[in-house]
């Protein structure tokens, strides 16, 4: 028996994808909402409260009045936005932080799906305090570089129009004015007592993303080496299906390396990489920012809820 998916958002990039990773199932129905009636709230709450799972792919605002037509106790709202990622009464989007995690999004009717420099970001730092490797209030600095995809649809019509301006052919720092819209979620999520910093960077190519978190050591009350960063972070993704730990490196092989952004493109998984030595260690998620960091991640939370295998369409 299929279930109803109807897609708040559907002509978005995130929404668009989502789609994508529906393509060949036949354990859904997805409900479409006509063009002209699009933006008309009549009409979208009367598809919400006929679907079964609801994907929010908005802008907050827009999210929040969405959640405001539901009355009908059995709709289960995925949302991409921004807007309920720190309400404690939603689940957080991110099965592989914790069992805790997973279960909340198995039980849960209101799934926030984590934003795509938060989901690099919290995968780093959220097993660091956890584990102890940082107290709660280190003081973290992250910078990530990504694809342009994530800036939307105009930002995306610029860089590949024939008119490009020239400095969008170079990688552009952005959100200097420490008030990036992911941060709050960055902050709460693993319970840090204050604001990271955080430096994003976005590049000319269309999709893909590293955020990266230097740690000295030295400002560690208890030190540790990039062996032992290394087994702890290994040991808290063992057995996940959607990310991998890579091997160690000698400092030799680091020399010659080259940590690309673009090489998980198109897929829905996230790779961990200890680099640096015992003195400096720099950490590093890669994924694809419209995959494990967007669509990918909503459609796994999709899968949990419905309780089927969590990488149907996505591997």
């Amino acid at each position: 028996m299929s279930v109803k998916i109807y897609i708040d958002g559907q002509e978005g990039t995130t929404g668009l994808k989502i789609l994508e990773r529906f393509e060949g199932r036949n354990d859904i129905e997805i409900i479409k909402i006509s063009e002209e009636k699009r933006k008309d709230p009549t009409e979208r709450a009367r598809l919400i409260n006929m679907s079964d799972y609801t994907f929010l792919c908005l802008p907050d605002a827009a999210s929040r009045e969405a959640v405001s037509f539901v009355d009908n106790d059995h709709v289960r709202i995925i949302d991409a936005s921004t807007a309920h990622r720190t309400n404690p009464d939603w689940a957080y989007g991110f099965p592989e932080l914790s069992p805790e995690h997973r279960e909340k999004i198995r039980t849960s009717n209101r799934v926030a799906v984590p934003g795509c420099y938060a989901s690099g970001f919290n995968s780093i730092v959220y097993p660091l305090v956890k584990n102890g490797i940082i107290p709660d209030d280190f003081p973290v600095f992250a910078y990530a570089t990504s694809g342009y995809s994530g800036a939307g649809k105009k930002a995306i019509a610029v860089y590949e129009g024939e008119d490009k301006p020239y400095e969008y052919g170079s990688p552009r720092q952005y959100a200097m004015s420490q008030q990036h819209k992911h941060l709050p979620e960055m902050q709460a999520i693993p319970g840090l007592k204050y604001t990271p910093m955080f430096n994003p960077m976005v590049c000319d190519y269309f999709s893909g993303m590293v955020v990266s978190v230097p740690i000295q050591t030295r400002m560690l009350e208890n030190k540790v080496t990039a062996e032992e960063v290394h087994e702890m972070f290994a040991k808290h993704y063992e057995g996940s299906n959607m990310i991998e730990v890579m091997p160690l490196m000698s400092e030799e092989e680091q020399k010659s390396f080259f940590l690309a952004s673009n090489t998980l493109s198109g897929i829905n998984k996230m790779q961990i990489f200890v680099f640096g030595n015992d003195e400096q260690i720099l950490l590093c998620s890669r994924l694809d920012n419209l995959g494990k960091g967007a669509s990918g991640a909503a459609v796994q939370c999709l899968n949990i809820m419905m309780g089927i295998d969590e990488t149907t369409g996505l591997v």
